[in-house]
C-alpha cells in the first residue's frame, strides 16, 4: 500500500467514524423511547393501510416540503414503529429530530411554567426539522393545553414537518380541545398538509412476545377507514 493509498484509508475511517458520531448524537438527542427502522416492521401482519404511502414517505420528501403525516389506527397496529422508524430514518439523513409522547410534552409544558422556561420548551418543540407527536387524543385538553398544541401546530405548519400518532381518527381531535375555534384553526392547518395513514387490524404485539403465537393473531373487529392522501 502506497502512502497516498494509506492517508486515503485513514481519511475514509475517520469520515466513517465522524458520520456514525454524528448519527448517535442526532438519534439521542431525538428522545426515541424505542429506536426502530423500517426493518423492524414485519410486512406480513394482517394490517391494512396503503402500503405505497408509507414507503414513499421513507423517501423523506415530505421534509423536504414541510408536510405533516398522520397515522391513525387502533392500538398494536404499528402506528408508533412506523412513526419511530420514519424519525430514526430522518436522523440518518442528517435531519434534526424531536420524539415525544403527547402526555409527556404537556407535563412538561405545564411544568414549565413554574420555573418560567416554556418559551424554551416551546422553542425546542419548534425547532426540529421532524417533530413526532406520539399517541396524541388520549385524553381531552384543558384551556392550556389547547393553547399549546395550538401554538405549536400553527408555528409549524408549512415551516417543518410533524408526524402524529393516535387512535383517534382527526374527525374526533376537534372535541378535544378546550376551545373549538383554536380546534378549528390548527387543526385545519394540519389535516391539509398531512399524508393520512389509516391502519386496520389485529395487534401484532402478541406475535413478539416471548413465545407468542405468530401464526393466528386475533381478529379485531372492523373499524370505519378513511381515503388516504398523497
Amino acid at each position: 500500500m502506497t502512502e497516498l493509498d494509506l492517508l486515503e484509508l485513514v481519511l475514509s475511517d475517520e469520515i466513517a467514524r465522524r458520520d456514525q458520531q454524528s448519527l448517535k448524537l442526532r438519534v439521542d438527542a431525538a428522545g426515541f423511547e424505542d429506536q426502530r427502522t423500517l426493518e423492524d416492521f414485519d410486512w406480513e401482519v394482517p394490517v391494512t393501510f396503503d402500503r405505497n404511502t408509507v414507503r414513499d414517505l421513507f423517501s423523506l420528501g415530505f421534509i423536504e416540503r414541510s408536510e405533516d403525516v398522520a397515522f391513525l389506527g387502533p392500538v398494536g397496529v404499528g402506528k408508533t414503529l412506523l412513526a419511530s422508524a420514519l424519525g430514526h430514518a430522518a436522523c440518518r439523513s442528517g435531519r434534526s429530530v424531536v420524539f415525544l409522547r403527547a402526555d409527556v410534552m404537556l407535563r412538561l409544558l405545564h411544568q414549565s411554567r413554574a420555573d418560567h422556561s416554556t418559551d424554551r420548551l416551546i422553542r425546542s418543540c419548534l425547532a426540529p426539522d421532524l417533530l413526532v407527536v406520539d399517541d396524541f387524543g388520549l385524553r381531552a385538553l384543558d384551556r392550556q393545553q389547547s393553547n399549546d398544541i395550538y401554538e405549536i401546530l400553527r408555528e409549524r405548519h408549512r415551516r417543518a414537518s410533524t408526524i402524529i400518532t393516535s387512535n383517534r381518527d382527526t374527525q374526533e381531535w376537534l372535541a378535544l380541545f378546550d376551545d373549538p375555534v383554536l380546534a378549528q384553526s390548527a387543526l385545519d392547518r394540519f389535516k391539509h398538509n398531512a399524508h393520512h395513514v389509516v391502519m386496520d387490524g389485529p395487534s401484532y404485539r402478541p406475535r413478539q412476545q416471548p413465545g407468542g403465537d405468530r401464526s393466528d393473531p386475533t381478529p379485531r373487529p372492523h373499524t370505519r377507514r378513511r381515503r388516504t392522501r398523497s
